[in-house]
């Protein structure tokens, strides 16, 4: 009975931060003509405002983000082309990412290293969980696998070790440049501000639940290896 005690409240763990932001996201892209204007047409009266005219506003599948090399703010088709509350919410959002770049803000800056750390570093992560067990038949020697095991789930950890230092940064676009410029600007239709913060906090806690999802798939190479 403990032990699938402890299988809830892992999964729980794991699952459920990814199904709340996924849900409120989703919740709130309905009525998908809420506002006269999509996502995309208000990140760039946002940048204007901001002063930041060269920074572009592109649709993407990617996922929505900002790019601090590029210097763009990327919106997913529903988004970009949306006129639901969530669109315009997250819309700021990532406008609030290109502000803090504009403003010099640290920890944008350190996650913007990291990432590019992580990148090919989670891509190497995997080669190496892959070619464990490989290494282990050659060489006979149980230690080399495990090194390269070790090396593996370190790499792979990288992605989460980002995503999880990063979450003040992603609190601060949403709550700190976000919301007052939706609320300031009169952007919001009255009554929306309550749920505009759910969506906020939604759009900041993506990659927490990303990282959960890494360390569900570094738990998964764990129990492959252990056969």
């Amino acid at each position: 009975m403990l032990y699938v005690i402890i299988i809830v409240v892992v999964a729980a763990l794991i699952y459920g931060p990814s199904y709340w932001v996924k849900h409120t996201l989703e919740k709130y892209s309905i009525p998908d003509d809420r506002y006269p204007g999509t996502g995309g047409e208000l990140a760039r009266i946002l940048l204007d405002w901001a002063k930041l005219p060269s920074v572009k506003v592109e649709e993407t599948a990617q996922g929505d983000h900002y790019d601090p090399i590029e210097k763009v703010v990327r919106l997913t088709p529903d988004k970009f082309n949306g006129k639901s509350l969530t669109a315009i919410t997250v819309a700021a959002h990532e406008v609030g990412h290109a502000i803090q770049d504009r403003d010099g803000y640290l920890p944008l800056k350190i996650r913007t290293r990291l990432v590019q750390i992580a990148a090919p570093a989670e891509k190497l992560g995997a080669a190496i969980l892959m070619l464990a067990p490989l290494i282990m038949v050659v060489t006979r020697a149980p230690i080399a696998g495990a090194l390269f095991f070790a090396g593996g789930l370190l790499t792979l950890g990288a992605a989460t070790l980002v995503h999880l230092i990063t979450l003040p940064m992603e609190m601060h676009a949403s709550f700190s440049r976000a919301l007052p410029m939706l609320e300031k600007g009169g952007y919001l239709i009255k009554g929306d501000e309550h749920h505009a913060r759910r969506i906020l906090r939604a759009a900041a806690l993506t990659y927490v639940s990303a990282s959960l999802m890494t360390l569900l798939n570094i738990g998964r190479w764990w129990a492959i290896l252990r056969r």
